[in-house]
């Protein structure tokens, strides 16, 4: 049988209450030519078996039963099983638009994008943009138009050779969407929203809108991720170092701003470790082009601690 033209990969670990609609969002899709990998990630649920019922009406569904793993773990079983020349994400407690595949492959082939990018509902902007690598990457750091979550984009398979997500990391998403972006020929974007994030408490990525959910472990993946990345993108791109470097700092900016206005306790060892990584680095950020108006005001206002001056 010839390969399907997309790969549709579906994570799902406890959610027999959503995952039913994510399905049935991509069933319904207007372009047909696709496979759908569902993979129970070890769901103590019915989650499992609400696939399973699927995949008996619909021979495009394939699932697969594994043991409990990392986000990052089941999705690489969902890639090592795919077979499409592209590759899409949904995760299971959000849904997507009927055109949702077929608009992204439109906007793929029609620029010649290895990778292709919609909007959401919560990020809207009818615009097109068609990018060099290192022009997607700086976008996408400006976190305006797109994230580094993987729904919404239609990836080639080839940019996943030799690399998958962490089996180890819990926000693998910020390891690997720069790596993906980095490697295409273009990244074609249009930002009509074409799918929806469910946002609720249990989301993996709760904590970025409740900011009181950030804890120790979580601020450490992020600022080892966050330097890494400016190391291999300042030698890919070096032509863009100064950007590289001031999207560490800002994010380090708007962590130390978050911990003492909200007064969130256990991180006070990174705190001190950013606050000292800022001033240390103030002349080159407060001279730089990328600098915000708030941020200078900030860097301006506040004492060697990180809080603002009284």
């Amino acid at each position: 049988m010839a390969e399907p033209r997309i790969s549709v990969i579906m994570l799902t670990y406890n959610r027999e209450t959503m995952v039913r609609r994510a399905i049935k969002s991509v069933l319904l899709q207007t372009m047909q030519d696709f496979e759908f990998i569902i993979v129970d990630n070890g769901s103590i649920d019915s989650s499992g078996e609400i696939a399973d019922g699927y995949a008996k009406q619909d021979s495009r569904i394939r699932v697969i039963h594994r043991k409990r793993g990392n986000i990052g773990s089941g999705r690489n079983a969902g890639l090592d099983a795919a077979e499409g020349e592209y590759v899409a994400f949904i995760d299971d407690d959000d849904w997507c638009e009927p055109d949702f595949l077929e608009f992204l492959l439109k906007l793929a082939v029609e620029n010649d994008a290895d990778v292709s990018i919609c909007g959401a509902t919560d990020k809207i902007f009818d615009e097109k943009l068609v990018m060099t690598a290192e022009e997607a990457l700086v976008e996408l750091f400006w976190r305006k138009r797109y994230n580094v979550q993987f729904p919404t984009k239609l990836i080639h398979r080839k940019l996943f050779d030799g690399i998958r997500f962490s089996d180890s990391a819990k926000y693998d998403d910020i390891e690997l969407m720069p790596q993906i972006l980095s490697r295409a020929n273009r990244t074609a974007y249009h930002g009509l929203p074409k799918y929806t994030f469910y946002r609720h408490e249990s989301n993996n990525s709760a904590w970025t809108t409740d900011h009181s959910l950030l804890t120790s472990d979580t601020l450490d993946e992020y600022l080892k991720a966050y330097r890494e990345r400016t190391i291999w993108l300042s030698e890919l791109f070096p032509g863009s170092m100064a950007a590289w470097r001031y999207f560490e700092w800002s994010f380090m900016i708007s962590m130390v701003e978050k911990i003492n206005r909200l007064e969130i306790e256990g991180c006070e060892g990174q705190l001190g470790e950013m606050v000292r990584v800022l001033q240390a680095n103030r002349e080159e950020f407060m001279g730089g082009r990328y600098i915000l108006d708030f941020e200078r005001e900030w860097m301006e206002s506040v004492r060697n601690d990180g809080k603002k001056q009284t």
